[in-house]
């Protein structure tokens, strides 16, 4: 079962900002959560009961810093289709 900490952050771009006036917010975690998982954790700490959930694996990026080789963190971003009205920002978290 996927828990709070699983959760990153909720990503802010331009595009997700869109998103967010057709009632999509775009959330980032860890590889390891589901669709199920995120629906639970949503509605257990939200209150929230999602209408949709897309998931999409991003693997971590190859970055150079001072000739050294490292990769950045797998991650997984959740596109998440909330009811009309409803936004995380003003639920109690």
């Amino acid at each position: 079962m996927a828990d709070i900490t699983d959760i990153k952050t909720i990503i802010y771009t331009e595009k997700t900002l869109g998103l967010q006036e057709q009632g999509v917010v775009v959330i980032q975690t860890s590889p390891k959560v589901t669709k199920s998982g995120l629906k639970e954790v949503l509605k257990e700490y939200f209150g929230v009961t999602p209408l949709r959930i897309n998931s999409l694996r991003m693997d971590g990026k190859v970055k150079r810093f001072r000739g050294r080789v490292g990769v950045r963190d797998d991650f997984k971003k959740f596109y998440v289709k909330l009811p009309e009205g409803v936004s995380l920002e003003n639920t109690e978290a």
